[in-house]
This record gives structure tokens, C-alpha cells and sequence, in this order.
């Protein structure tokens, strides 16, 4: 055995995914752990969903493997779908992609932009797997922070004030997680701006724009945005589809199909049963969101109460599927969090997760029934 390659050791295991081998012995051990951790939709899929599912996987000749770009009326529902909820006109055969969920997507947009020694800018605090997947593939993750008084927006003066010449690729994240910050379209207009001035690719990660926001937004929907970028969206928030792995990939035409070129040689296309799913999903009525919203809200208000308890501060005017919440002084988030784990059972996740600028924070998860919610409340004395 000559050893792995040099990139295993240039990351280390999700943290969910060692964490909850934790959790779940200590639920095996008859611990009753409320988890308040993660953020996987609990709810079910439309039954309109599940019966495309099922009528596709009842035809012997669904089984087959499926186009990389996914079957046509699948990209149409997806234009469809921008056109309907963000204002963005896309051809359904040139600027969208299928993906087997955007978390894939970014991998697959990291392989396409970056050589090794490429600079990536990431949000601090932001989504993990940004970093992860930039040393991978041996680029280099360059952090900037975001302005919660002012929506998320990011630091562009200090930015302005650093060496962008090797930074290839930006990620944003509207919603964002972990923290909610909403943004707004007055925060996309400066960030196509400075992604025009420095040569930079935009990549807006969008998966949380139908949860518990005024308004969805799509970059795309700034104008000349579709010159600098591209937009990963996905079913698994909105549309309680989480395991499912639809995402979705939408840009200008010759970036997609360079992405294209990479994804054709990593996997095949999604089977069709999801697809036909997917389709039934992305055409439901705007009473689907009106329900999911009065869920969340409900959700959130008690987990603000939990909070409350916990003396912990939070804003209120933050957007998406989590609680993103401030410890107290003389206390530290690994001291919340392992208190609540170890004396009353209940898992949240530590912002230090998030980057540097997590630490002192928790953040909750909206993922669990009122009814779990108001027991977490009852344990805390």
C-alpha cells in the first residue's frame, strides 16, 4: 500500500456526518435526543409527488439509465418554475442542468473553474462544503465577512482593498446559511458589479429562497448577471425532497456546457421516477408554500421561545430553515451546545462549524414537529 492521495488529507469528515454517529448511539442507548441539529425537512413530498413516483417506477421501461441533461420536460418545468417564482427566462435546452442535488453541483463547478493555486472567496461564516470542495481540488479558500446588520452583505470594501488576482470563483448564498441573513436585490446589483470589475465567476447557491422569505430572489434575475453568473437551486428544502437529490443548474449556455462535460464523466442521469417527480413538484400551486410558511413560522416562534430560555439573542427578521442565535457573555457555544446535548438531550449545532466568525453562535434547525419543539422547551428549567 503506497497511501491515499494527498487531497484526503486536505479535508476532514462532514461534521454530520461524524456527529450524529454520536447522536444516534446515544438514541440506541435509549437517550431521548430531540435533534435539533440538522437541517432535513421532516415533512413529506406532495402526494402528487410520490404518485409520479410510483406510476414511473410501475412501468418496466422507467428503469433504464437517463439522459445527463435529464429528460426534456423536466427542464422546462424548471424554466417554468423561474419564469413563474423569480422572473428569469432561461431555455430550458441551453442554460439549465439538472443536478443529483446542488451539493454536487458544487463539485462539479469547483472542477470546472479551478486549477490548482485558484483563489476562492467564502463566506465567514458560510456553508462548509464551499472549503471542503475548493481543497479538493487543491484551490484556496480566501474568506470574507458578511454584514448581518445590513442584510448579509458582504465586506466589498475590504475586498477591494486585498489582491483579487487569483480569485477565480465567488460563492454567495441568499438566504444564507447558517446565519438567515435575507440579502436583497440591491446587494446582488453591487456583487455583479464587482464580479464584472475582477474577472470573477458569481456562484449563488439558492436553496432556501421559498423558506420563510418576503420575496424569492434570483441572481439571474439582475440584470447582465447571466454574463459573470451561474445559480444552483434545489428541491430538497422547498419541496420537502431532501433525499431525493434534486438540484438544479441554470446559467449562460456555454458554462453549462463545460459543466456538462464534467458531470457526463462523474455519473449518469437521475432515474426517472424522481424526474417525473421533480416535474409534479416544480408545477405545484402557490398554496404549497402558503402551508410550508405557516409550518415554519409556527416552528420558529417556538424555537425563538427556546432561545428565549436559553438567554441566547437571535434576529428576527432572518429568512431560510434555521435560528441562527449569540451565547451569552461568560458562556461559549461548545458549552451550550454540550449542555443541552449531555444534560437535557437536545442536539443544536456550534457556529464554529461555519468558519471563524461562527464562534459564540448556534445555530437551530426548524426540522423537527412543534410538538418535539415544546418538549425541548419543557427541559429547560
Amino acid at each position: 500500500m503506497k497511501g491515499f492521495a494527498d487531497r484526503v488529507s486536505s479535508v476532514e469528515e462532514y461534521y454530520f456526518s461524524s456527529k450524529l454517529r454520536e447522536v444516534n448511539q446515544m438514541i440506541a442507548d435509549g437517550k431521548p435526543i430531540i435533534n435539533l441539529g440538522i437541517g432535513s425537512p421532516d415533512l413529506a413530498p406532495d402526494k402528487l409527488v410520490i404518485d409520479a413516483l410510483k406510476s414511473t417506477a410501475e412501468n418496466s421501461q422507467a428503469h433504464g439509465y437517463q439522459n445527463y441533461q435529464g429528460i426534456p420536460q423536466l427542464r422546462t418545468s424548471i424554466a417554468s418554475f423561474y419564469s413563474r417564482e423569480y422572473g428569469v427566462t432561461l431555455d430550458p435546452n441551453k442554460e439549465i442542468l439538472p443536478m443529483m442535488g446542488s451539493k454536487e453541483g458544487i463539485m462539479h463547478l469547483s472542477m470546472t473553474f479551478l486549477n490548482p493555486g485558484d483563489e476562492v472567496l467564502i463566506p465567514n461564516p458560510g456553508y462548509p462544503t464551499y472549503t471542503s470542495v475548493s481543497n479538493l481540488v487543491g484551490a484556496q479558500p480566501k474568506y470574507y465577512g458578511i454584514d448581518l446588520t445590513r442584510a448579509g452583505r458582504p465586506n466589498l470594501e475590504e475586498l477591494e482593498s486585498q489582491d483579487l488576482s487569483k480569485v477565480k470563483i465567488m460563492w454567495i448564498n441568499y438566504p444564507h446559511m447558517p446565519t438567515g441573513a435575507p440579502g436583497n436585490k440591491a446587494i446582488l446589483q453591487e456583487l455583479v458589479a464587482f464580479a464584472k470589475k475582477h474577472q470573477i465567476v458569481l456562484l449563488h447557491d439558492n436553496p432556501y429562497s421559498h423558506i420563510l422569505t418576503k420575496e424569492p430572489i434570483s441572481i439571474l434575475s439582475i440584470p447582465e448577471a447571466k454574463d459573470v453568473a451561474m445559480e444552483l437551486n434545489s428541491l430538497s428544502k422547498a419541496f420537502n425532497m431532501p433525499g431525493w437529490r434534486v438540484g438544479m443548474l441554470a446559467g449562460r449556455e456555454d458554462w453549462i456546457a463545460k459543466v456538462l462535460k464534467v458531470k457526463s464523466n462523474m455519473d449518469s442521469g437521475m432515474f426517472l421516477g424522481i424526474q417525473k417527480g421533480a416535474i409534479a413538484a416544480l408545477n405545484l400551486g402557490e398554496s404549497w408554500f402558503s402551508d410550508i410558511e405557516s409550518t415554519y413560522q409556527s416552528r420558529r416562534k417556538l424555537v425563538w421561545k427556546l432561545a428565549d430560555k436559553l438567554n441566547l439573542t437571535y434576529d428576527t427578521k432572518a429568512a431560510g430553515l434555521f435560528v441562527w442565535c449569540q451565547v451569552p457573555e461568560g458562556k461559549t457555544a461548545d458549552q451550550v451546545v454540550d449542555e443541552l446535548l449531555y444534560e437535557k438531550n437536545i442536539f443544536i449545532t456550534p457556529g464554529k462549524i461555519f468558519g471563524s466568525a461562527g464562534e459564540g453562535y448556534v445555530r437551530f434547525s426548524l426540522c423537527m414537529p412543534e410538538f418535539k419543539i415544546l418538549e425541548a422547551i419543557n427541559r429547560i428549567k
